[in-house]
């Protein structure tokens, strides 16, 4: 019941904090940038008999096929149930087809699996969406789609990825800086700025097209869903829809109005005539000069199209104005919209400079003064990134399965493929995603860590998500949560307790009506864990990878019975943690109604018998001072998987504070089960630690006891084991010179320490826990740390770095892992930041060396982003740090540039 200090309440007086408190009421959170990155090779749009969404909707077909489930764009706005969306396309002049979407190579064709070769920020952000930045580099010569194909085809999982850099498309600068700005003068009008900036050494020529469309609902064959109507008429966009109402967009200028419909180009996918003017029908107009656009201009997908000649390193930009009903405020019929004063000259540049110094307001009161500009900077891109990351996310698997009325019915025995035993998941919601291109689509531990950072900024949202992934449209009705559209069967850590928690205290440690909620779900979702994931019923539980894909030698989610079965350091450390957060939960509800108090002592009991069970066994090496999995092998061997990893860092997670006396008085029959339960077992007492502080006497309860915990500390501080220069590794570095080796069913299985890139298929290789770092369990054991120190100032004080021969308090030695952990981001003594990693451009170039990508994971010795670019999901964690760590040194009290 230790606390973190809420964050947000000087940013209640700001702008943006008054329409923070507003949104309940009045509806600024209606439209935002809920547009994916990435709708193709989803599971969502697979309706193969073989489940290889990959194939099925490739990114060749993106522009020509219709979606079914939700859209995507470039620096895309839609209304929160995606009934229209307004993104950006653009083309150079050169390449083959509109730059409408991000390209990048599916699972198969990376030596790596999946990767985004484009290279766009979420630069700024604010939590109603009142002022948006999103910043893209376009390339002046033709997109080198085929070579990038090729290329990474030729390379092996040994070899580093080609990126788009890499192909000199950037070279001599001939790209464009393309900036788009939103900015909201109501709920429902919206402004959208975009700016082009000619960084070559010559004129160059772009096309730029805003562009408004329909989500495709009206083709599924349902008749409530009607189809609805775009049309240029005075020079503007009208729209029409019975869901939305009326809608106007204007644009500066006089654009050539181009209208299509958002309808599948039947002929050039399969052979079958369709309509005259589908989906591509922009882009074959625009490259091809087809006639492919309604000279009608009637519609469901329209773009103002610019041409912009522009001299080097000069810029030009393009005003647009997107108006909806309630700001409209028409009653009349539609043909009166074309009327109605909409325009981007009254007070546009106005509202623009008034959203951004608002948005400045907020942030300089959110992110603590003590910060420098930039950790100022890290933390603001790493919030935008995470608002940015909020996408429609439509499934509705027992449709999925069974099809649409208005489509060929899909192929029998999906369900036996993918997801057929959750008929009940039926989404229709605004989520937190892990990364709008690589990851377009929710996963359950990582909208945890999410929460817990957007709570600094919108706890409101914060907990609605939370509370959303427990609701019956999610969690099974046997109590298991989903993983992930690619099997929501497969299991993540049990992290939504800690994450309400977390978000809980945030927000100011008032709202318990939010913590009971969470609660009385989670009783079934630990219900399930403990009837399924504890095999022998011995407290030692299972779980298969935990999200941590390849960091054992085994494939833990598909061990065959044959061979054996594992009891895992981290699932059980995850359990631990588990009851002792929802012991946290209880008490702080006990502490305001008393029905609450026999839960608590269940959960306090079922800690105790978890804990003991963790360190009676052999999960605990006590020569090597760490906890390890164990394989239970078919012919009854007991073999310790001796891999110094996060997984036997997970135990220290499981940690409660709480003060003795206040909990004791008011909960007297807890107090007394507690005496009780330590009567009887009373080896149980090492378990609790209690200490006055203040007068006040607190009880630290952990999993793991001080003498072990000083050990365990050692190997975990070692420079040239799990401690890396920025952050603990995910496997420590020891195995670089000494890998681990394990004999199953007639097979060698081995881990070594892979800094960078994995070099296996484990998992699709598309990510790797043997060596780099990744932040949300830094994060965890960084405040593993903090809580062990709040109890015990300097009782707990060790060597840091271990050898170092400097003792200090377990929270000095949290905040250095903390920034060292932030430190990936900052510029070095050489100016470079290390996320950067070798490429010159990205690290060195005014133009670019500022925009900060947020990768999955990063390299465990230099710090080099790996992985997905724009993993703002957990990877914004560092903007929590930020908040949550105190500066080394005195900071530059100027922040105003790390804005730009």
């Amino acid at each position: 019941m230790t606390a973190i200090p809420a964050s947000h309440g000087a940013a209640a007086n700001t702008a943006e904090g008054a329409r923070l408190a507003e949104a309940g009421s009045r509806p600024w959170r209606d439209w935002g940038p809920y547009v994916s990155e990435r709708a193709w090779g989803t599971v969502r749009e697979d309706y193969s008999a073989d489940g290889d969404a990959w194939d099925f909707f490739p990114h060749d077909h993106a522009r020509s096929r219709v979606y079914r489930w939700n859209e995507d764009g470039m620096a895309g706005f839609s209304d929160e149930s995606q009934t229209w969306c307004l993104s950006l396309a653009l083309w150079n002049g050169v390449d083959p087809i509109l730059k409408e979407r991000m390209f990048g190579l599916t699972g198969p064709q990376g030596n790596h699996g999946e990767d985004v070769k484009e290279y766009w920020w979420y630069l700024d952000g604010t939590p109603t969406h009142s002022w948006n930045t999103w910043r893209y580099h376009y390339p002046q010569r033709e997109f080198p789609y085929a070579d990038l194909v090729a290329e990474n085809a030729r390379r092996g999982k040994l070899d580093p990825e080609y990126e788009l850099v890499d192909t000199g498309v950037f070279a001599d600068d001939r790209f464009w800086s393309v900036t788009v700005d939103y900015a909201k003068e109501g709920p429902h009008d919206l402004l959208m700025n975009i700016t082009v900036d000619n960084a070559g050494p010559d004129e160059a020529t772009i096309h730029v097209l805003p562009t408004l469309w329909f989500r495709n609902i009206w083709s599924w064959g349902y008749p409530e869903n009607e189809k609805p109507l775009l049309r240029a008429e005075g020079g503007r966009v009208v729209g029409e829809h019975s869901r939305s109402g009326p809608l106007v967009l204007v644009g500066d200028g006089s654009p050539e109005i181009l209208v299509c419909d958002n309808e599948t180009n039947t002929e050039r996918l399969f052979g079958v005539p369709g309509s005259r003017y589908p989906k591509d029908g922009i882009n074959d107009h625009v490259v091809r000069g087809a006639a492919t656009v309604n000279p009608e201009q009637r519609g469901t997908k329209a773009s103002l199209h610019y041409v912009l000649t522009v001299p080097a390193g000069e810029t030009a930009r393009v005003r647009v104005r997107l108006v909806g009903a309630a700001s409209l405020a028409v009653d009349a019929p539609a043909g009166a919209l074309a009327n109605t004063p909409v325009d981007v000259e009254t007070d546009f540049d106005a509202i623009l400079e008034r959203r951004r110094a608002e948005a400045d307001a907020f942030y300089d009161a959110t992110i603590p003064a003590a910060r420098d500009s930039e950790e100022y900077r890290v933390a603001r891109q790493a919030f935008a990134g995470l608002l940015w990351g909020k996408q429609f996310y439509h499934y509705d698997v027992s449709r999925w399965l069974s099809g649409d009325p208005g489509n060929p019915a899909p192929p029998p025995g999906r369900g036996d493929i993918r997801n057929g035993r959750w008929l009940n998941l039926n989404s229709h919601d605004v989520i937190l995603m892990p990364d709008p291109w690589e990851y377009p689509w929710f996963a359950a531990w990582d909208l945890a860590f999410h929460c817990v950072t957007l709570a600094h900024i919108d706890p409101e949202f914060a907990k609605d998500q939370l509370i959303l992934l427990l609701r019956e449209w999610y969690m099974h009705p046997g109590g298991q949560l989903p993983a992930y559209e690619w099997d929501f069967s497969d299991v993540n850590p049990p992290v939504h307790a800690w994450a309400a928690i977390r978000v809980f205290e945030l927000d100011g440690r008032t709202d318990f009506t939010f913590l009971a909620r969470v609660f009385h779900k989670l009783l079934l979702n630990f219900t399930w864990w403990v009837d399924n994931k504890d095999r022998e019923r011995d407290n030692l539980f299972e779980g298969g990878f935990m999200g941590l894909d390849n960091i054992s030698p085994l494939d833990r989610s598909s061990l065959s019975p044959d061979v054996g079965y594992l009891e895992q350091a981290d699932s059980t450390g995850w359990m631990a943690m588990y009851a002792i957060d929802l012991l946290d939960i209880a008490l702080r509800l006990a502490l305001h109604d008393p029905a609450y108090e026999d839960i608590a002592t269940k959960f306090l009991e079922h800690f105790l018998a978890i804990a003991t069970a963790a360190n009676a066994g052999v999960m605990w090496d006590d020569e090597d001072a760490f906890y390890y999995d164990v394989f239970h092998s078919a012919d009854g061997r007991d073999i310790p998987v001796k891999v110094k990893s996060l997984v036997g860092l997970v135990p220290l997670r499981a940690t409660l504070a709480y003060d003795v006396d206040l909990v004791g008085d008011a909960l007297p029959n807890f107090r007394e089960r507690g005496l009780w339960w330590l009567e009887n077992h009373p080896t149980d007492a090492r378990l609790f630690h209690t200490r006055d502080i203040d007068g006040e006497r607190h009880r630290l309860l952990a999993l793991i006891p001080p003498d072990r915990l000083v050990r365990l500390l050692e190997n975990l501080f070692d420079e040239d084991g799990l401690l890396g220069p920025y952050g603990i590794r995910s496997v420590s570095a020891w195995h670089r010179d000494h890998p681990f080796s394990l004999e199953v069913g007639g097979q060698t299985a081995t881990v070594d320490y892979e800094p960078a890139e994995s070099t296996t298929n484990l998992f699709g290789g598309n990510s790797n826990w043997r060596g780099p770092v990744w932040m949300p369990l830094n994060v965890m054991l960084v405040e593993a740390l903090r809580d062990y120190d709040k109890l015990s100032p300097d009782e707990f004080a060790v060597e840091f770095p271990a050898g170092s021969g400097a003792v200090q308090p377990l929270r000095d030695s949290a905040d250095d892992i903390a920034r060292r952990l932030i430190s990936m981001f900052l510029p070095g003594e050489s100016g470079r930041r290390p996320v950067h990693g070798w490429y010159d451009l990205l690290a060195t170039d005014p133009r670019w060396k500022d925009n900060l990508p947020f990768h999955e994971y990063f390299h465990g010795d230099t710090g080099m982003g790996l992985g997905a670019e724009h993993q703002t999901g957990w990877t914004a964690l560092v903007a929590h740090l930020v908040m949550t760590t105190p500066p080394a040194a005195t900071p530059d009290p100027s922040r105003k540039d790390a804005t730009k």
